[in-house]
């Protein structure tokens, strides 16, 4: 295929100020394109279009992002910053940013921890009492 594909956030007038947030949080990331209805950007290589388009949609959790991360002090990093100045907790490692838009925070070795036959139960057991994914408490489950 010779296309790319990419998601188009919809922002209620607030797409650049959303991708100049989004570019402060995840290394190696820049805007691209910016029109007054348009702002492209790059999280990390990974390409994004924020559409100024009103107040007619919002976010929902039936799409979200997930940030998988090597340590606790990554999963620390971006749940602080993606819940800043309005960002919301929810269970089991998700949260809303500011524009209410949903993130996963998990640890790189979660899918493997789940699918040990021994310990898979309990690290899911553990896991769903959690807001911010505790990295030691699942390897302890």
């Amino acid at each position: 295929m010779s296309n790319t594909i990419y998601p188009c956030l919809w922002f209620d007038g607030k797409a650049k100020e959303a991708a100049e947030f989004y570019c402060s949080v995840f290394k190696n990331s820049r805007i691209t394109q910016e029109n007054p209805m348009v702002v492209r950007f790059e999280l990390d290589g990974i390409q994004f279009m924020g559409l100024n388009g009103g107040p007619q949609f919002t976010f929902s959790e039936a799409v979200s992002y997930v940030v998988e991360c090597a340590d606790q002090q990554e999963i620390d990093y971006y749940w602080d910053k993606l819940t800043a100045d309005g960002g919301q907790e929810s269970m089991c490692g998700w949260l809303k940013d500011k524009y209410g838009f949903s993130w996963q925070i998990v640890p790189e070795i979660l899918g493997r921890l789940m699918s040990d036959p021994e310990k898979g139960q309990r690290v899911m057991q553990a896991f769903m009492k959690m807001k911010k994914f505790d990295i030691q408490t699942l390897l302890d489950a």
